[in-house]
């Protein structure tokens, strides 16, 4: 008994020491980099791991001055918004489609779908950039649309096939009695009761969106259409001995994303699990 007792002890322990591991390497880089863009380059130098002497927003003044940041940074936005959107609109219908129809073939189709989460994304490279120069796509925000609303096709089809799975059909069923319209069916009974798997999908759909930087720098060349992790790739070059507007790009650009999944986390992993239980 008191060996269990012990063992007990122990995994518990080595848990918590994994986890308080595992906070520190992801959380004080990032808690590095938003101080030390308060200070002065030669702060930085000199006391790297100080706390800043004056809170000082200079460096985020220069880094907005910039030519083309705040175009790059609309450029994100509009491609990581407008492509999560596209994709959960196609997405939920196939989605609900696996969850609710029996058709030829249904089952291989969405293991054909699930194995594409076992592919590297660069594999495909070459193709994707043979069709968008083909369709003369190059060099645009279309183009990065198009390629980010492929980006999350397995993940967004495994939790939301397990939303729709979680809906009763006799809803579906009542609705068709009543002489209802697939639209009206899908529109205003499925869409509202799987809100959670699509606020999940889109969550991280829109993560992997915003934070993207090889098709970016891939299929961009101008620096007005780059997104902000291409822009940032740039910020790094120009900012290679101003630390301090290095910093303040850094935080600018991750920060959004950071808190986006802080305030959503919970949703996100209660999802997961789910679409673990039910797929």
């Amino acid at each position: 008994m008191k060996a269990n007792y012990v063992k007990r002890g122990f995994v518990g322990i080595s848990s918590y020491l994994v986890l308080f591991f595992t906070v520190c390497i992801s959380v004080v880089p990032l808690l590095w980099i938003v101080v030390s863009s308060f200070k002065s380059n030669k702060a930085i130098l000199n006391k790297p791991f100080a706390l800043p002497t004056e809170i000082n927003f200079h460096a985020y003044y220069s880094v907005f001055k910039m030519n083309n940041f705040l175009s790059n940074t609309f450029n994100s936005v509009l491609i990581a918004v407008t492509s999560t959107l596209v994709a959960l609109l196609f997405y939920a219908l196939a989605a609900y489609s696996f969850a609710k129809f029996d058709f030829f073939g249904k089952r291989l189709l969405f293991i054909l779908f699930s194995v594409t989460l076992l592919i590297p994304g660069h594999a495909t490279a070459q193709p994707i950039f043979s069709f968008i120069n083909l369709t003369g796509l190059y060099d645009t925000r279309l183009a990065l649309i198009v390629v980010y609303i492929s980006a999350g096709l397995a993940v967004s089809l495994f939790i939301l096939r397990a939303s729709f799975l979680s809906i009763p059909r006799e809803l579906d069923e009542a609705a068709y009695m009543e002489s209802a319209s697939f639209w009206q069916v899908f529109i205003h009974i499925n869409l509202p009761l799987a809100k959670a798997g699509l606020s999940t999908a889109g969550i991280l759909m829109f993560l992997g969106n915003w934070n993207e930087f090889f098709y970016g720098f891939m299929l961009t060349s101008s620096a007005e259409n780059r997104t902000l992790p291409v822009a940032l790739q740039f910020f790094t070059e120009q900012f290679s001995y101003n630390y301090t507007q290095l910093f303040a790009a850094l935080t600018l650009v991750t920060l959004p994303s950071i808190i986006l999944y802080m305030v959503a986390q919970e949703q996100v992993q209660q999802s997961v699990v789910s679409g673990g239980v039910k797929g």
